[in-house]
């Protein structure tokens, strides 16, 4: 499964979550809405700091595929360069 399904489902699960511990609270909508607004703050750090790392990975992922392809392309440069030497030599 990658990475942004599970980001996805969590943030899906953390919504429903929030959901029906509103519907079925047992206090008052006042207290509740309050309790709300002093945990969302949490809760929304909680997010950022995991969008933040799952762009770091996506970061990262890309840089070390950007390497590779790099490597690649000069491993395939070299031994065209060596094909054409062969070839002009025979």
């Amino acid at each position: 499964m990658s990475t942004g399904k599970v980001l996805l489902a969590l943030l899906a699960g953390a919504a429903a979550g929030a959901l029906a511990g509103v519907l079925l609270a047992p206090h008052k909508g006042i207290i509740t809405r309050k309790k709300i607004v002093r945990n969302s703050g949490a809760f929304a750090d909680g997010v950022k700091e995991k969008i933040n790392d799952f762009l770091d990975d996506i970061a990262e992922k890309f840089e070390s595929t950007k390497e590779d392809v790099s490597e690649f392309a000069e491993q395939k440069m070299q031994k065209n360069g060596e094909a054409k030497k062969q070839a002009k030599a025979t």
